[in-house]
């Protein structure tokens, strides 16, 4: 396990000298491709991070979780979570935090700090990744992207509250 990473370089200098392709230029080619994808990456993850923070800072994310609070309790979720169901979309540091505080708050081997564990676990932060993959595609359109990334992710939530009450 821990020579994966060696054995992995191995094999791309092996097959680039097979192929007789020159791996500096290739490193400085990706670099450049790199730093093209950061730049027009930027504006999308400025947008998302200001989102965040203000519904943060302004507590729209607790109001909004505890109006939620007895759909997730009715869909098996707990509604201590409410919270960071609604952010862990947005926010991977935000909702870090809130499992932080639902640690401290329930206990580590408490019912709502192990389904906490696996959302965080199972669920990715949809709107950041969604502001990658679209800034380095032609269509900047997300259509339904969003839509269903977010009700997988509550799929998930619900199937981790099921999981954890099951075992």
């Amino acid at each position: 396990m821990i020579y994966t990473v060696p054995i992995l370089l191995l094999i791309t200098f092996v097959i680039a000298i097979v192929k007789k392709v020159s791996l500096f230029d290739s490193f400085t080619e990706g670099s450049k491709e790199a730093m093209t994808l950061i730049l027009n990456l930027i504006p999308y993850l400025t947008a998302i991070f200001i989102a965040v923070e203000l519904m943060r800072a302004s507590g729209l994310s607790v109001i909004i979780g505890k109006s939620l609070a007895p759909v997730f309790t009715l869909l098996g979720v707990p509604h201590e979570l409410a919270e960071l169901i609604i952010l862990r979309p947005l926010s991977g540091s935000g909702s870090l935090v809130l499992l932080e505080s639902i640690y401290r708050d329930y206990g580590l081997d408490s019912y709502p700090a192990r389904v906490a564990s696996v959302i965080m676990g199972s669920t990715d932060t949809v709107f950041y990744i969604t502001a990658v993959y679209f800034s380095t595609v032609k269509e900047k359109r997300t259509g339904l992207a969003v839509p269903i990334a977010l009700v997988a992710s509550l799929f998930g939530t619900v199937l981790a509250a099921f999981l954890c009450r099951l075992f």
